[in-house]
């Protein structure tokens, strides 16, 4: 009861005292006056700011990290609610005509639901960093977080995007020459509500894609990708596309329903584990196990391998050669390529300085005449 007691006689003070300087003013033309009080009222609103800053304790934000960063975040919010409401304590003593009068209450109305709209994207905001700050930071081998992240990035912002639209639609109908149009043509449905329907089928599809994808989740944040033919991770989800990170750091770009309509590849749904595979052209003479124990050192003396897989096998024969596959697992899809990369170098030098022999070659046989006739030369 003290506290309520505290602040209604505030309130009666600021009203005070913008009366008192609207009466000291009054010879004074309204425009100036008014102009005065809305910079009373801007003045009285930053000191309320900088009060209520600094009433959440330095060393308890210190301590806090997320209470520092709610402050932080807090301040433009609070400082536009403080505008609100000390321009509602003033404005009522400035010199305004009825409808001016009006017209600035209405205003005033709407800023009241801008605000709460903007605490709502506030609130939604610390609650997401929040749950993604339970994670580690490196989420590419961990399924869960990935599927974690990927629900509440896409969801924050379908809440972002409703909230904008519902505050937007409170906002306009504090205006009633606003909402008596709105009125009029949601009750017209004509040929202005066929346009504005088509124009935000786009959005409302992808908003509506972004949403299956946060609960279905047929792809999620770092999962390894083969979208149109470009291999990249999963980088960013929104609410209306898709950021593709591929391997050669360039940015693709694909829209949420364009992406559920078109078929793709997802390495890493189910795990992060990846098997790569390496081939090889070798000669008919090359040991196979001698090559098979130097993958096996190979893989084992490389931190790269994740320890379950690593087979070679002889997979296909030609004419000419014949050829080798080489299968080694990497907790991911990067190092399962660069792991690749190293099992092919090493095994390739290895061929080169113990059984260059082995190496494929073309066969050529002579007979008849030409072979005789290239005896006789020699």
């Amino acid at each position: 009861m003290t506290q309520i007691a505290a602040r209604l006689t505030a309130t009666t003070m600021i009203g005070r005292m913008a009366s008192v300087v609207s009466s000291r003013l009054a010879d004074w033309p309204p425009e100036v006056v008014t102009l005065v009080l809305v910079g009373l009222a801007l003045l009285l609103a930053w000191v309320l700011q900088g009060v209520a800053i600094r009433a959440v304790p330095r060393r308890l934000r210190l301590h806090r990290h997320g209470l520092d960063r709610l402050v932080q975040q807090a301040r433009r919010p609070l400082f536009f609610g403080s505008v609100i409401l000390m321009l509602g304590l003033v404005m009522p003593a400035a010199p305004l005509s009825p409808g001016a009068a009006r017209l600035v209450g209405q205003g005033l109305r709407a800023a009241v639901v801008v605000l709460i709209g903007w605490t709502a994207i506030l609130g939604i905001d610390l609650l997401t960093t929040r749950q993604l700050a339970r994670h580690r930071d490196d989420i590419q081998n961990d399924p869960t977080a990935r599927r974690h992240a990927t629900q509440w990035q896409v969801l924050r912002r379908a809440c972002h995007i409703i909230t904008v639209l519902v505050t937007t639609a409170a906002a306009l109908m504090a205006f009633p020459a606003v909402r008596a149009y709105g009125v009029s043509l949601l009750a017209s449905a004509g040929a202005a509500g066929l346009v504005v329907g088509l124009a935000a089928r786009p959005v409302l599809s992808n908003l509506i894609a972004g949403i299956q994808i946060a609960i279905t989740q047929p792809l999620r944040i770092e999962d390894a990708v083969v979208i149109n033919g470009q291999w990249g991770w999963i980088e960013e989800i929104t609410a209306t596309y898709v950021v593709v990170r591929i391997w050669n750091w360039q940015r693709m770009v694909v829209p949420l329903a364009w992406l559920l309509e078109q078929p793709f590849q997802n390495w890493t749904r189910d795990s992060s584990e990846l098997i790569g595979t390496v081939h090889w052209h070798v000669d008919y003479t090359v040991p196979v196990d001698v090559l098979r124990q130097k993958l096996q050192d190979i893989v084992h003396a490389n931190p790269l391998w994740s320890g379950k897989v690593v087979v070679l096998q002889v997979t296909h024969a030609t004419a000419q050669t014949m050829e080798l596959r080489a299968l080694v697992s990497a907790r991911n899809s990067g190092e399962a390529w660069d792991l690749r990369c190293a099992v092919r170098e090493q095994m390739i030098a290895f061929l080169q300085s113990e059984y260059p022999q082995a190496l494929p070659k073309q066969r050529l046989e002579i007979s008849g005449g030409a072979a005789e006739a290239l005896r006789t030369a020699a």
